[in-house]
């Protein structure tokens, strides 16, 4: 390994697209911290980017808390020096899906893991990067952050436009310090979070989803380009759409009260 390989921070990545991204990202030489809740879960990710002849640490966190987040960007420091990519992948569903009874709580722990999370990180990745002139931030957002409906939640849809909004921010003042601003919105996806909807699709259903990996492939062009092009937002959505009337019709009434269906 040179000192010049780089280093890439990528959360949620115990599973999904975190997990794929970081296995694509490690072949192309590139130093991966792997952060998720799961210790066990990032071992094994770990475990099969070193199989593979990859550099990987993997840290368990709570990207919610800072002080969690300082924590992580001490030891990456310390590990490999300053981090040139930051992958926000990490995501977060409500069970309730409907504002009508959507409870605080949730709406809360949504927007802190979809939204708060990625400012922190951002936050904190920053003066390494514009100290430098150089730098690549890559948010995980989603299509409902442009649709939002019964699928997501009305949560997860404005954290995923929030997110969006942010991003957006960052490459329109910080572009010409060399910061790299990317978003990427998939559609449907067949990831762990579709097992927490109020009706969680087939598996005959989810083979024409986005998989992770293709989620992972866009992520991974967008970082190896020259530094000098940035992919602004990627679109990642699958060629057949399915009829989901049925699914928002459940997910209208999840976590209703009793009587409130007519």
């Amino acid at each position: 390994m040179t000192t010049s390989a780089k280093t890439a921070l990528i959360t949620g990545a115990g599973s999904g697209m975190g997990l794929e991204t970081a296995r694509l990202l490690a072949r192309d030489g590139i130093r991966v911290v792997l952060l998720g809740r799961r210790q066990q879960a990032l071992d094994e990710v770990a475990d099969a980017v070193r199989g593979e002849g990859g550099t990987a640490l993997a840290l368990a966190a709570d990207i919610t808390r800072a002080e969690d987040v300082d924590r992580v960007l001490e030891r990456t420091r310390a590990e490999f020096g300053p981090i040139d990519i930051l992958v926000n992948n990490a995501g977060s569903s409500s069970s309730v899906l409907n504002p009508q009874w959507l409870p605080h709580e949730e709406w809360r722990q949504v927007l802190d893991v979809n939204l708060t999370a990625v400012f922190q990180l951002t936050q904190a990745v920053l003066p390494d990067m514009l100290g430098r002139g150089t730098g690549t931030i890559v948010t995980v957002s989603s299509l409902a952050a442009v649709n939002p409906n019964l699928l997501g939640g009305a949560a997860y849809g404005a954290a995923k436009a929030g997110v969006r909004n942010f991003m957006t921010f960052l490459h329109n003042t910080f572009r010409n310090q060399g910061l790299r601003a990317i978003t990427v919105l998939p559609g449907e996806a067949d990831t762990p979070i579709l097992d927490n909807r109020a009706r969680p699709p087939a598996a005959e259903e989810r083979l024409n989803m986005v998989q992770p990996v293709d989620v992972a492939e866009a992520i991974r062009l967008a970082v190896t380009l020259p530094q000098r092009v940035v992919l602004q937002e990627m679109i990642v959505a699958p060629t057949r759409q399915r009829d989901t009337s049925g699914d928002l019709e459940i997910s209208r009434w999840a976590g209703a009260p009793a009587g409130a269906r007519p």
